[in-house]
């Protein structure tokens, strides 16, 4: 029954795994997930981890990335990701979901999950997408304490709290690296610098900052789409692609449902559809069907 139902490699595993990589050298990619069937196809094709979004959670609801969303709905589906995947996952916490006693009982309620890492922003709440202007950030000593609240409830203690600032692009650059600084003080094991422009600008806050760093390669914002392999070069430890699953499922789907509005069918679609056979694949359906023989497939004895 090895990896049917659920992952084999334990949480703890998984955050070992996770921060290893982080100090690996190979830059550690994490494309987003919207559902723990992605996350299966992400493993297969050989990424490092899964990282699961917020604004990508508060999409599939139907709402805008406003924090709206509730510790529950985002630590539901992190659970549902986590459960089928080998591999490490990240996930948005957003600003902790209220005051720093809120982003303490996040962590544990993440721990408990079986994510290996999460990461707090320094917006105001509500937050918006890190790529849209018109954002707040909150005193440094303000997401320094959520930090410390943070990193104070963590149990276990390989679990990954990061540190996402949105300042570069309101106080500027020199201030987000400032902030960095008091961030990996306050016990961030990684930051994450968000909504950079330039490929100088990533090599600019990779100089100043000595501690693992994430980069967001998020389509249609403000930063320029580097490669896995030059921001591994520039010295950056992990990249996530966030909503690039979700923006591909939804452009696929929007076309299929207007061709078959217009045609009546969906006959001239099945060259753009993952057959069944794949999916059947995907999800291991024959070792579901050995399993269930092995189990129910008996005979009795004579005596019996």
């Amino acid at each position: 029954m090895s990896g049917l139902i659920a992952a084999d490699t334990s949480a703890a595993d998984k955050r070992v795994a996770f921060r290893a990589g982080l100090t690996s050298g190979s830059i550690q990619r994490f494309p987003g997930a919207f559902n723990p069937l992605v996350a299966k196809l992400i493993q297969e094709i050989g990424f490092e981890g899964v990282y699961v979004s917020g604004a990508v959670i508060s999409a599939d609801l139907a709402l805008p990335d406003i924090g709206l969303t509730t510790l529950t709905e985002v630590s539901e589906r992190g659970q549902q990701i986590a459960r089928v995947t080998e591999l490490p996952v990240l996930i948005d916490a957003d600003t902790g979901f209220g005051e720093p006693m809120s982003a303490a009982r996040t962590v544990t309620v993440l721990e408990d999950a079986g994510i290996a890492g999460c990461h707090f922003e320094d917006q105001v709440n509500p937050k918006r997408c890190g790529h849209l202007d018109g954002k707040a950030v909150v005193p440094t000593e303000e997401m320094v304490r959520r930090l410390r609240a943070a990193v104070s409830a963590r149990r276990e203690p390989n679990f990954v709290i990061c540190a996402r600032t949105d300042a570069a692009g309101i106080e500027g650059i020199d201030a987000a690296i400032e902030r960095a600084k008091d961030y990996a003080d306050a016990g961030a094991d990684l930051i994450f610098v968000e909504a950079l422009i330039t490929e100088d600008d990533f090599a600019k806050f990779r100089a100043a900052v000595s501690i693992p760093l994430l980069a967001n390669m998020t389509e249609f914002g403000k930063s320029e789409l580097l490669t896995a392999k030059t921001l591994e070069s520039i010295g950056y430890n992990a990249v996530i692609y966030p909503v690039s699953t979700l923006r591909l499922a939804m452009w696929a789907a929007e076309n299929g449902l207007r061709e078959i509005f217009a045609e009546g069918t969906q006959s001239g679609l099945l060259d753009r559809m993952q057959p069944r056979s794949r999916l059947y694949e995907l999800l291991q359906y024959e070792r579901y069907n050995e399993f269930d023989s092995e189990v129910f497939n008996f005979s009795l004895g004579r005596d019996q």
